[in-house]
């Protein structure tokens, strides 16, 4: 009984997060932008190096993204890669305490896989010599083998690069077990976007169940992990294994979006653990804004009694 209770309380609040997502799109660009800046940096580089600095002076990490993807030309995706150039650069002049995440298919993976690689090549070369690191990041299901491609061929000339695995797919159980052999650095998250139920779990506990597995292959392996999760529960569980295997400070980090609990953040970076937060900015922010609550109605939630007032 008690379970079917909870399971009619999570449909509800999940069908009246979908109704605010519906409510926000009908919105003025003006006002999505009022909630939508706290979870992203700004339009400008600028805005996204000030907020580094106010991140790393609480002695929390960065990752920035330029906002972005599924460029339709070669052109446009040299423009962007150029503008991962100067992100890159910027992290060296202000001497932040960041990397740099990119969407293959903003570099153009959708085009040409060749291009694409030459295109992130350029960046992974860039950031090696500024002692810096590139995550390619995982996109939806249609670029999982060419981004993991993408990646292999990476790894054959470069360590300082490292790609994203999706907890909610099938499949990523056995990804890991074959990109454990290269020594892969990962960013380990639930999964975002939306996938059919023959490919991805769709139950909350399968999903984090199978999280918990991969989390522990790749710490029993050896390899370093961005442990990419808002969920408390995953952090508990996550905290539990980094004790039980004795994992050391230096193979593994937290990482959360930015202005998503950040009362966990905090926690986690007053317990000692490093924590990295993901530093979106752009022009794009807009269709950034409406995908993410889109795919994560909960955010829409918490947005709406942000703006509001409501607790």
């Amino acid at each position: 009984m008690g379970k079917n209770i909870q399971e009619l309380n999570e449909f509800t609040l999940q069908l009246i997060n979908k109704i605010i997502v519906a409510f926000v799109r009908l919105m003025p660009r003006s006002v999505v932008w009022i909630f939508s800046k706290k979870y992203i940096a700004g339009r400008r580089l600028e805005d996204a190096v000030n907020l580094v600095k106010t991140l790393n002076s609480k002695g929390i990490f960065a990752t920035i993204d330029v906002l972005g993807e599924a460029v339709k030309n070669r052109d446009e995706a040299t423009e962007d890669k150029n503008k991962c150039m100067e992100v890159l650069d910027a992290i060296k002049n202000n001497n932040l305490m960041a990397n740099l995440s990119i969407k293959p298919t903003q570099l153009g993976l959708g085009i040409d896989e060749d291009f694409a690689y030459k295109q992130v090549s350029e960046l992974v070369w860039k950031s090696m010599g500024i002692n810096n690191f590139i995550r390619i990041d995982m996109e939806n299901s249609p670029y999982t083998d060419s981004t993991f491609r993408l990646f292999r061929r990476l790894r054959e000339k470069f360590d300082n690069v490292g790609v994203v695995i999706q907890a909610y797919l099938k499949r990523s159980y056995n990804d890991v077990i074959e990109l454990n052999k290269i020594d892969t650095d990962y960013r380990l998250c639930k999964g975002i976007y939306i996938e059919s139920a023959q490919i991805a779990f769709k139950d909350k506990q399968k999903i984090r169940d199978n999280f918990v597995e991969i989390l522990k292959e790749i710490l029993e392996a050896g390899n370093y992990v961005g442990i990419a999760t808002h969920d408390e529960y995953l952090i508990n569980e996550a905290y539990r294994l980094i004790k039980e295997l004795n994992i050391p400070k230096d193979k593994f980090e937290f990482q959360m979006l930015l202005g998503v609990r950040e009362d966990l953040r905090d926690k986690i970076n007053a317990d000692g653990y490093k924590i990295r937060i993901y530093v979106p900015f752009g022009k794009d922010w807009y269709k950034y804004s409406i995908r993410r609550l889109q795919e994560n109605p909960q955010i829409a939630g918490h947005i709406f009694k942000n703006l509001f007032g409501i607790k």
